[in-house]
């Protein structure tokens, strides 16, 4: 019977100690009885500091934008004939290339085909088809 009783009361001390947790953003769980924190307000936003390594820079793809020519997925077959996966990159140049229409150079990172069909068509009519605004870069 005591047994009985000091059950209940652990109880109800649990009930109180998850309550006073509860004012100060704390959540128990039923299961465990792991505290998980929920502050009540807002966190401020999280800034690079010496602690903290800065965030890596955004890395331009290897896409085409004339010719929209990207990555082509391949087998390296070796010599006994084991298939892995590779990747087969665009040629990719930067070049310098002079707009008639803008009096100026524009640099431009393309493919050796859309520099072809550049020189073939001109600057202007291909990004025009591309949909690409040369006034921009």
């Amino acid at each position: 019977m005591t047994m009985a009783m000091a059950m209940a009361s652990s109880a109800s001390c649990t009930v109180s100690f998850r309550n006073s947790f509860a004012d100060l953003g704390f959540v128990s769980s039923q299961l465990s009885g792991l505290r998980i924190c929920c502050p009540k307000f807002p966190t401020p936003p999280v800034t690079a500091s010496p602690s903290f390594p800065a965030p890596l820079p955004i890395v331009a793809r290897r896409v085409c934008p004339f010719t929209g020519k990207k990555s082509n997925r391949a087998n390296k077959v070796s010599f006994s004939n084991h298939k892995t996966k590779k990747l087969q990159f665009v040629n990719l140049q930067y070049k310098r290339i002079w707009w008639e229409a803008g009096k100026r150079f524009v640099k431009l990172r393309l493919s050796t085909k859309a520099l072809k069909t550049i020189e073939k068509n001109g600057l202007d009519a291909v990004a025009k088809k591309a949909g690409i605004d040369l006034r921009k870069k």
